[in-house]
C-alpha cells in the first residue's frame, strides 16, 4: 500500500501539488497513471473555474442553449413515455450549471419540473452551480444518489476526466505505465510486468510501444448507475468524446488556455483527459442488468433531437444573432458532432429513448 500524499502545509510551507507529487514518489516509488491523473484533476477542480474564454476549455452546454434545451427535451419525452413517474433528475460533472439551467427550463415547458441532484467535489463550481439552478442538491458520489425513485442521469464530458490506467507493450510483454520524477520532471515510465490474460486477446500481440487505456474508475461509476437503474427505473444519457473499444492508443491529454499542453507537466494547473471506450461502459451496464442503445454520434443526436428546427425558431426571434446561431449549431453537430458520442442506459421497463435508432 502506497503512503498518501504529504499534507498541502506539510512544514508550515504551503506546498504545490507537483512537489508534493515529487516528494510521495520520490519516498514511495513511480505512481500509476491512474494516481497521477486523479491527483492533479482534484487539484485542478477544486481550485478553478476551467470554463469559457478565460479557462482551458469550452464544453457544449457553453457554446449554445440549444445543447442543454435538446437534452432537456430528451429526458422530459422519456419521461412520459414512461408514464411520468416521479423521478430525480441527475447530472454528474455540471460545470458551472449551464446544461442544467437550459435543460430544467425545458423541461418545465414540457410539464417535467423534478428535484435537481448534482454530483460535484468542486466548491468553485458548486457554488456557480447554485447561482443558476436554485435549489439543487449536491453529492460526493454516485452512492448517494436517491434511492426511493427513477433517475434520469446526465453525464457530459464527465468521464473522460475520471483517471486511466495505461498499459505499455515492451519487449515480450505488457507493463503498467508508471509516472516516475526527477527534479519536478514528471515522465512515464513502463513499470513492473502484468499477466497477459488481462489483454484483449486480439491485442496482445500489438508491436512494442502500443499502449492500452482502462478506466476501473468509470466502469465503477457506470455499474453503480447501471445497478440503480435496473432497480429504480430511468435511463442514463454519457456524452463523451470516445471510441467502441478495445483499442490501441495513447489518448492521455491536458488541455490549457484552449491548447494542447504536455499531460506530465505542472499537474493540477491544467485539465487532463482521456478517451471513453463506450463499448466497455455499455458492458458494464448490460452486466448490471440495464439495457444498452447502439453508441451514435453527438450530431446524429442532436439532429434527430431537432436542433435545425430550434436553430431556425431561435435566428427567427434573434435575426441579428441568426449568423452566430447558425454557426453554433455547425459547431455542436459538424466536426464536434462526429469526435463527440452518445451512449443512452435504459432501465429494462423503460421505453427506447428518443434518437437512439
Amino acid at each position: 500500500m502506497r503512503e498518501p500524499l504529504p499534507p498541502a502545509g506539510a512544514g508550515g510551507i504551503e506546498a504545490s501539488l507537483a512537489d508534493r507529487l515529487a516528494r510521495a514518489i520520490t519516498l514511495a516509488g513511480p505512481i500509476s497513471i491512474a494516481q497521477f491523473m486523479a491527483a492533479a484533476n482534484a487539484h485542478y477542480y477544486a481550485t478553478r473555474d476551467p470554463l469559457g474564454a478565460s479557462g482551458d476549455f469550452t464544453t457544449a452546454p457553453e457554446i449554445s442553449q440549444m445543447f442543454g434545451e435538446l437534452i432537456g427535451l430528451w429526458c422530459a419525452d422519456l419521461w412520459d413515455r414512461a408514464g411520468r413517474p416521479d423521478i430525480a433528475w441527475v447530472e454528474l460533472g455540471p460545470g458551472r450549471g449551464t446544461l442544467a439551467a437550459d435543460a430544467v427550463r425545458a423541461m418545465a415547458r414540457a410539464g417535467l419540473t423534478p428535484p435537481v441532484h448534482f454530483v460535484e467535489t468542486s466548491p468553485v463550481l458548486r457554488a456557480a452551480q447554485a447561482a443558476r439552478v436554485p435549489g439543487a442538491a449536491w453529492h460526493d458520489a454516485v452512492s448517494t444518489l436517491p434511492t426511493d425513485r427513477p433517475l434520469i442521469v446526465v453525464a457530459n464530458e464527465f468521464f473522460d476526466a475520471l483517471p486511466i490506467r495505461q498499459l505499455v507493450r515492451a519487449g515480450a510483454g505488457w507493463h503498467e505505465r508508471l509516472v516516475a520524477c526527477q527534479d519536478l520532471l514528471f515522465l512515464p515510465i513502463a513499470g513492473k510486468q502484468v499477466p497477459d490474460t488481462i489483454i484483449p486477446p486480439g491485442l496482445r500481440d500489438a508491436p512494442p510501444g502500443s499502449i492500452i487505456e482502462t478506466s476501473p474508475a468509470s466502469v465503477a461509476v457506470m455499474r453503480a448507475l447501471a445497478q440503480a437503474i435496473a432497480a429504480q427505473g430511468g435511463a442514463v444519457l454519457a456524452i463523451d468524446y470516445g471510441y467502441e473499444g478495445p483499442a490501441i492508443g495513447d489518448t492521455l491529454q491536458a488541455i490549457r488556455a484552449h491548447a494542447f499542453a504536455n499531460p506530465f507537466e505542472t499537474p493540477g494547473d491544467q485539465d487532463l483527459t482521456a478517451h471513453v471506450d463506450f463499448a466497455t461502459l455499455a458492458a458494464a451496464a448490460l452486466a448490471e442488468g440495464a439495457h444498452a442503445s447502439a453508441v451514435i454520434g453527438q450530431g446524429t443526436l442532436l439532429t434527430a433531437l431537432g436542433i435545425d428546427a430550434r436553430a431556425a425558431t431561435l435566428a427567427a426571434a434573434a435575426p441579428d444573432r441568426a449568423a452566430g446561431i447558425a454557426a453554433d449549431r455547425e459547431r455542436l453537430t459538424g466536426a464536434m458532432g462526429d469526435l463527440f458520442k452518445a451512449l443512452a442506459i435504459i432501465a429494462p421497463t423503460w421505453p427506447s429513448p428518443a434518437g437512439f435508432a
